[in-house]
């Protein structure tokens, strides 16, 4: 599936190459041994810098590339990144993209310093550079990103998360980022309001069918070392996600008794017990359905814009984000 993401990377290789090169010198201190020790940890273990590529891709559909794309999408994957480490340590996982995640070697306090580090260098990019438009935007995301956790925590103690708290949470978590990428990108340019806003919708579709099918992966019985995730690791913190809403939904009462208790006193037991009901009652089948449906209404966006190389990047982009395998 990664031969996919590199084949889409070819048209924008040169923008990817520098982009690569900034965002290098942008991360380290250059004088905090534990900070460059980290970045460096960073750097050699980068994902697929999904959202970078939604910058340089929409920004070239629509215009030229400017010095201002580049900012765009080096602000961006360092939010990413800051959200990745805390993520971790949120979740009190060792692991990330089959790596030992940063808290795992350098423990929770230096894990949440680096965390900030990040964020505060995203900021700095948007005020050294004047970019009150990208720093209005990148403090809602943040905001939001930080409101979907707090309300997945609550809601998870809970265990009452219904589908629309749960698009809500999506949204929060996942896709406002990739929208704001999506909108930045556009912004980047100089393009105009209305343009900028239907790329943000686009980003929201896009992230909403990206965060369904992470969640699908929580009841895949695929190796950590294929997805870079441990197999039911949201079941074990109690996250709530749509396979497992709808089932909750459809089961008898006698079931939704027993996959309640279930996720109370969770173990690898009763992990394979759940998956049985959601299988039963069709869950995944269902979220799947709801994934695709969020893709096609980002693919109706695009079809507003002429026929291109990037379009067509974008496209399969967009097919990539739910046919990937990790």
């Amino acid at each position: 599936m990664n031969i996919i993401l590199e084949k889409i990377k070819t048209t924008i290789k040169k923008e990817i190459e520098e982009f690569e090169k900034q965002f290098q010198n942008i991360i380290q201190s250059n004088n905090i041994s534990v900070i460059d020790k980290i970045t460096h940890y960073i750097l050699h273990r980068k994902g697929k810098l999904i959202r970078p590529i939604f910058v340089f891709l929409i920004a070239k559909m629509l215009g030229k590339i400017e010095k201002k794309t580049y900012h765009t999408a080096c602000l961006i994957e360092l939010i990413h990144t800051a959200t990745l480490v805390h993520d971790d340590v949120i979740d009190n996982s060792f692991l990330r993209r089959g790596s030992f995640s940063i808290n795992a070697i350098w423990k929770n306090k230096i894990a949440v310093l680096i965390g900030d580090y990040l964020l505060s260098k995203s900021l700095l990019i948007a005020t050294n550079n004047n970019y009150y438009d990208l720093l209005k935007i990148i403090c809602k995301t943040i905001r939001d990103m930080s409101k979907g956790e707090l309300l997945q925590i609550e809601k998870s103690k809970k265990l009452n998360i219904t589908e629309k708290i749960y698009n809500q949470i999506i949204y929060h978590k996942t896709a406002s980022l990739i929208a704001t990428s999506c909108e930045a990108g556009a912004r980047s340019v100089n393009t105009d309001e209305e343009t900028a806003l239907k790329m943000r919708k686009f980003g929201i579709f896009t992230g909403i069918a990206f965060q369904i099918k992470d969640d699908l992966f929580d009841y895949e019985e695929k190796n950590v070392k294929i997805t870079g995730k441990p197999v039911g690791i949201d079941l074990r913190e109690k996250k709530i996600t749509l396979p497992l809403i709808h089932t909750i939904q459809k089961a008898s009462k006698k079931d939704q008794k027993h996959i309640l208790n279930y996720i109370k006193h969770y173990d690898e037991k009763k992990r394979h017990q759940i998956i049985s009901y959601v299988k039963k009652y069709g869950g995944l089948e269902y979220a799947t359905q709801k994934m695709i449906k969020f893709r096609d209404n980002a693919l109706k966006i695009l079809e507003l814009y002429p026929e291109g190389v990037m379009k067509e990047a974008l496209k399969i982009m967009v097919n990539f984000i739910i046919e990937r395998n990790q």
